[in-house]
């Protein structure tokens, strides 16, 4: 993960809620996928959406 995924706790599994929530794993896994470890809003928006 990133040095933005650290600093934010992340949970355990996926609550599988719509739209994902911040510390979702899987949304993190998507934006350490695209090479981004500060995102922006939009950024963090876009991989949440379900």
């Amino acid at each position: 993960m990133g040095a933005t995924a650290k600093s934010v706790k992340l949970k355990k599994k996926c609550c599988k809620s719509g739209p994902r929530c911040k510390r979702c794993p899987v949304v993190w896994k998507r934006l350490e996928k695209q090479g981004i470890d500060d995102p922006t809003k939009k950024q963090l928006k876009q991989a949440r959406v379900r």
